[in-house]
């Protein structure tokens, strides 16, 4: 079974294709990600065109608030479906007023954009140690976020971004870490390793599409975060003053998978300044250095 990405579209100038949900048809209907609660109707409407009355599980791989911000409302419209996340999750999405507070602190005015999170019935949650979901295997990915979780599930890997944001344009490929603060990078190679010694797949990213060869994708992230480390580390130990943006600048130039950045549109590349910025942000904390 193949699963189908529903773009979840964003009013933002330059967000388009970046948010998306993958979706696995069947005795099971199975969805990945739900997106920010502004844009949860539109994925919703998506499900109905293609034929989906009925979402038996939802799949998060983490809860940050473009992942999983509108799950209170799917569920509201599916309410037979049950979420699995990860253990330490189900309490922040039963009350949410924390994750929201950090989600206005890391994204600022975006974050409003997005949409609230609302709070979710603890009966539609699911510890992923307590899954039951006949074929799913559950990874625990810690990196990009604490409670990150990799599914594989009818022959995909679905990776969300604990192997960094990966966007297939026209004759070419663009690759950024996905680290924002708080970020560990050792945790995050370790999680890269772990799905490493699963079996090679296609790949499935929760921004924004699929590849056909998850090792080799994983190995690309894998030496891209180590580039990044080396990098950043020469760029402040030469200039103190405005690192982020001359660490921006350096990796730009330096880091080859970023060398798509030029085509992109310009609405796209602000899109990426702005959380390439705060992938750089990660590091610079990581790395001890205060901005």
């Amino acid at each position: 079974m193949n699963p189908t990405l529903i773009e979840i579209k964003q009013s933002a100038p330059g967000f388009e294709r970046f948010i998306g949900s993958w979706v696995f048809q069947g005795e099971k209907n199975v969805v990945v990600d739900v997106g920010p609660s502004n844009s949860v109707n539109g994925l919703i409407r998506s499900l109905s065109a293609m034929g989906v009355d009925r979402v038996d599980w939802v799949l998060l791989t983490h809860i940050h608030i473009d992942h999983a911000g509108g799950l209170a409302e799917f569920l509201a419209h599916f309410p037979s479906a049950k979420a699995i996340c990860h253990d330490n999750a189900v309490k922040h999405l039963v009350d949410p007023s924390r994750l929201w507070a950090g989600s206005k602190k890391t994204l600022g005015a975006l974050s409003e954009h997005y949409g609230p999170i609302r709070p979710v019935a603890r009966e539609s949650l699911v510890p992923h140690h307590e899954a039951t979901l006949e074929g799913l295997d559950i990874i625990e990915t810690p990196g990009h976020a604490a409670h990150h979780l990799s599914f594989i599930y009818e022959g995909h890997l679905m990776v969300g971004e604990a192997g960094g944001v990966y966007v297939p344009i026209p004759n070419s490929e663009y690759l950024r870490p996905a680290t924002p603060p708080v970020f560990f990078l050792h945790q995050f190679l370790e999680s890269i390793d772990r799905l490493l010694t699963r079996e090679n797949l296609p790949i499935c990213y929760g921004h924004f599409g699929q590849a056909e060869n998850a090792h080799a994708m994983l190995r690309r992230a894998r030496n891209q975060l180590n580039l990044w480390e080396r990098l950043i580390k020469e760029e402040i130990a030469s200039s103190k003053e405005h690192p982020v943006e001359s660490c921006m600048q350096t990796l730009l130039s330096k880091d080859p998978e970023l060398g798509a950045f030029e085509t992109l549109g310009a609405e796209v590349q602000e899109r990426e300044r702005f959380f390439m910025a705060n992938s750089v942000k990660g590091y610079l904390g990581f790395l001890g250095v205060n901005v």
